[in-house]
C-alpha cells in the first residue's frame, strides 16, 4: 500500500512537472518554472526508483506518457479559455456568398457586361446581373460606376474591358 501511495506522489510531480513547464510560456519566471519543473521531474524519477529498479522504469514510461497527454490537453483546452479567446487570432468568417465562384460560373459571364462596384486599379470588384465578382482591368484604371465587358476568362481571374458607348 504503501509503495503504491509513493508512486502515486510520483505521478503528482509528473502532473507538476507539465504544468509549471505550461506556465512557463505564460509567466516571465526568466527559468524559474523550468527549474521548478525539472526538480519535479526529477523527483518522482527519484521516488520511484527508491523502490527498485523496476519501479523506477515504470516511473519513468509514466512520466514519458504523462507529460506529453498534459500539454495535449492544455494545448487544445486553451483556445477556449478567456485569456486564450484574447490572445489567439479568430478566421474571418465568411458568408457562402463570398466564395469565388467556380470556373464553369464565371465562364458564362464571358460577354456580359456589368458595372465597377470599386475603381479598378487595375484589381477591383464589377457586378454582373447581381453577382459580385473580383475583376482585372484589360487596361490601367476605370472608374467606379463605369459599364465594363467580360473579355477573357482564365480560371478564376475575370479580365474586363471599358465599354465606350453607354447608352
Amino acid at each position: 500500500m504503501e509503495m503504491a501511495l509513493w508512486i502515486l506522489f510520483a505521478a503528482f510531480l509528473f502532473f507538476m512537472c507539465a504544468v509549471l513547464l505550461v506556465l512557463e510560456i505564460f509567466i516571465p519566471s526568466f527559468g524559474f518554472l523550468t527549474a521548478c519543473s525539472l526538480m519535479c521531474l526529477a523527483g518522482g524519477i527519484a521516488t520511484c526508483f527508491r523502490y527498485g529498479l523496476v519501479a523506477g522504469w515504470v516511473g519513468v514510461a509514466i512520466a514519458v506518457v504523462e507529460i506529453p497527454i498534459v500539454w495535449i490537453i492544455a494545448y487544445r483546452m486553451f483556445p477556449n479559455t478567456r485569456f486564450g479567446k484574447h490572445v489567439t487570432l479568430q478566421g474571418p468568417e465568411r458568408e457562402m456568398g463570398d466564395a469565388i465562384p467556380d470556373t464553369n460560373e464565371l465562364k458564362e459571364l464571358l460577354g456580359k457586361q456589368g458595372k465597377v462596384l470599386t475603381p479598378l486599379r487595375p484589381v477591383g470588384m464589377c457586378d454582373f446581373e447581381g453577382k459580385r465578382v473580383e475583376c482585372v482591368a484589360e487596361t490601367g484604371y476605370i472608374e467606379k460606376d463605369k459599364s465594363v465587358k467580360v473579355i477573357h476568362v482564365e480560371q478564376t481571374q475575370l479580365t474586363v474591358r471599358l465599354v465606350e458607348n453607354e447608352n
